[in-house]
């Protein structure tokens, strides 16, 4: 019977293509929107979480400074020492290692070619603390570090803009007014608000003095083992600093630690919070879908009634002609939700290339909004479906 039921409900459907069409178009775009919404939300959310994680997993950075909203009055904070580097790696339960950044922006040039590039001057625990493996080449020996050499690792984008298809290592570069051998490629990274790609890797006593002409050291990066607490590690660096740097008691901190993997937890609340909100606003088209059905189900219900009539006079009982009106209200709502998941795969597929994230096909949120689609169906058709199942046989034979 309902399989009969379900292929009356279609015939009738057919019959009326344009109208049926559009009554569910406000559940095709509900569906498609809110299956798209989480969809981009999902990827967009895992591509930040992937980059974040690229640049190195427990990984503190201090950097001087108060904050935002620092009186502009005060005088600066006075940079990092080498000093307090080395107190960190030896002083700090849970520290892997520790390296002084000592960054500038200068232009590199080979040949004909020249690029503006970041120079992060630094040690090869840099390279430890970030987990990264070398593209090509090798990294910096302790002899070079400790006599301040003109070596240097290129970034993916200084690789692509300065030497295209050609092999790096072995070559020289100039760096502003130095020269510089490039002994090493690193990984490619990506990036998050800027390119992390686009930075050249010099021991920071190079940069400090053929660059900078200082022994100022702006950042510390700092990677812990992740078998400790976070956060007391950060409250051990704070103490520390604050000792070495004379900060009173009633002072606060003139330097602040960020942590990536906070970092990476606020950006995915972030994200969760936005899908979230757009979802929701999306999803009111499927309660104006659902009002749609509703309506031309009444209008169906006064159009059929005399053939209600007909057949409840030969013996069809009142679950029947509600059992009717239901299926072909939650086959139109399904039909829309089918439509919707389709259209939601390739505007997904098409935003994702766009938006340069990861193409994801949830299966769970198909499913969930399928079945919601489904659901409305069945709500919204009651009430017409109720009131053809109450007709009177004799009242709907003499319906005009």
């Amino acid at each position: 019977m309902l399989l009969t039921t379900i292929l009356l409900s279609l015939r009738e459907i057919s019959r009326h293509k344009l109208r049926s069409f559009l009554t569910v178009l406000g559940v095709v775009i509900g569906v498609m929107s809110v299956v798209t919404m989480v969809t981009l939300g999902t990827a967009a959310g895992q591509s930040i979480q992937t980059q974040i994680a690229s640049l190195g997993s427990n990984l503190l950075t201090v950097v001087q400074g108060q904050g935002f909203g620092r009186g502009g009055g005060s005088a600066s904070p006075p940079p990092f020492k080498p000093e307090d580097v080395e107190a960190i790696r030896t002083q700090i339960a849970g520290v892997i290692a520790t390296a002084p950044q000592v960054q500038t922006s200068v232009t590199a040039v080979r040949n004909s070619a020249n690029w503006t590039v970041t120079v992060n001057g630094t040690t090869g625990d840099y390279l430890k603390g970030h987990q990264w493996v070398l593209a090509d080449g090798r990294p910096f020996s302790q002899n070079e570090e400790e006599a301040g050499k003109s070596v240097c690792l290129i970034g993916n984008t200084v690789r692509t803009n300065l030497y295209h298809s050609e092999q790096p290592v072995g070559t020289r570069i100039r760096l502003g007014n130095i020269s510089c051998e490039v002994i090493g490629a690193l990984p490619e990274i990506g990036g998050i608000g800027q390119d992390q790609d686009n930075v050249v890797l010099m021991p920071y006593k190079a940069v400090q003095r053929r660059l900078t002409g200082n022994r100022n050291i702006q950042m510390i990066m700092v990677a812990a083992d992740p078998h400790y607490d976070s956060k007391a590690i950060q409250e051990a660096i704070s103490a520390l600093l604050r000792e070495r740097r004379h900060i009173g008691p009633d002072k606060d901190d003139d330097f602040m630690i960020f942590d990536t993997k906070q970092l990476s937890d606020s950006a995915a609340s972030a994200f969760g919070v936005i899908t979230g909100v757009v979802t929701a606003i999306a999803a009111i088209s499927l309660l104006v879908g659902g009002i749609g059905i509703m309506n031309i189900m009444l209008v169906s219900v006064t159009e059929r009634t005399r053939e209600i009539g007909i057949r409840l006079a030969i013996g069809a009982v009142a679950r029947e002609v509600l059992l009717q009106f239901l299926v072909e209200a939650a086959v139109l709502s399904s039909l829309g939700g089918l439509i919707g998941l389709l259209l939601a795969l390739a505007a997904s597929a098409g935003l994702a290339a766009l938006m340069h994230v990861p193409f994801l096909w949830l299966p769970k949120i198909n499913l969930i909004a399928f079945g919601i689609s489904a659901l409305i169906g069945v709500i919204f058709g009651y009430f017409p479906a109720r009131r053809a199942a109450s007709l009177n046989p004799i009242d709907a034979l003499r319906h005009e």
